[in-house]
């Protein structure tokens, strides 16, 4: 069941499992603020009996990232254009940057596991989209790279946090400035990558991934998910309370299903 498909974004769902499709293969999948406003209404359109939303691209690349239209002076069809946001006020630019990032954002919601499926190109903005996912398996022709410093930017659609957390601050660092390429192999050592396949099998990979995720009892992963994604923030013995109190909440449901 497709239930949007524009601005280069396709949202289907099947059952307990959602695919977000970026739909612009002769572009490189690249992104703009109509395709963010698409992703985040996809986030708001996804069912709640959802518990897997993959995010995969059509072509040759996930994504290549910003479109360079953006930088030019007319910018985008009725959108404005990046000069004319730099000359507005601060709180119009801060107001902006955020509402572009709530296409990054939803991913992480307790409710669903996100799974990127990652072939060729990942740079800039395309790099943060995977990064806004709980996993990602890649083709063995991924490459990432974050390009925005090489730019005069910084990385402002929500990736800096993630990237921190999965490759630790020197490499996220040295990546950021850098701009180089992170190749898949790269990325599956250092933790980028949950998997690496052949490009021929990732299809075949994601689906077998997405099987394994729905073994598990929908109430546990929530929890799960978000005793996990606490223990960023918490020093032991709060994520040893949180463990009791996560669990006490499972076997109170347990055993009121057993009644």
């Amino acid at each position: 069941m497709t239930l949007l498909d524009k601005d280069g974004v396709r949202l289907t769902v099947d059952e307990a499992v959602a695919t977000v499709t970026l739909t612009n293969p002769a572009k490189r999948n690249a992104q703009s603020p109509a395709l963010w406003r698409a992703l985040a209404e996809a986030g708001k359109l996804v069912p709640g009996t959802v518990r897997v939303v993959v995010l995969r691209a059509e072509g040759k690349s996930f994504s290549a990232g910003l479109d360079r239209q953006a930088f030019t002076p007319e910018g985008f069809d009725g959108e404005p254009s990046f000069l004319d946001l730099a000359r507005g006020s601060d709180e119009e630019l801060d107001a902006t940057i955020a509402e572009y990032q709530e296409a990054f954002t939803w991913w992480r919601r307790n409710d669903i596991v996100s799974v990127a499926a990652v072939q060729g190109h990942a740079i800039g903005a395309g790099f943060q989209l995977a990064l806004a996912c709980d996993l990602r398996v890649c083709a063995d022709d991924a490459q990432f790279a974050m390009r925005e410093t090489s730019l005069g930017l910084v990385p402002d659609l929500t990736g800096t946090h993630p990237l921190v957390g999965l490759v630790g601050y020197a490499r996220a660092l040295e990546i950021c400035v850098t701009g180089r390429f992170v190749h898949a192999e790269e990325a599956e050592r250092t933790g980028l990558a949950h998997l690496v396949v052949p490009a021929a099998e990732l299809d075949g990979a994601v689906q077998d991934l997405v099987a394994a995720l729905l073994a598990a009892p929908r109430d546990a992963v929530i929890e799960t998910k978000a005793l996990l994604r606490g223990a960023v923030d918490r020093c032991y013995e709060d994520q040893r309370a949180a463990e009791r109190a996560a669990q006490a909440r499972r076997l109170r449901d347990l055993a009121g299903l057993a009644e």
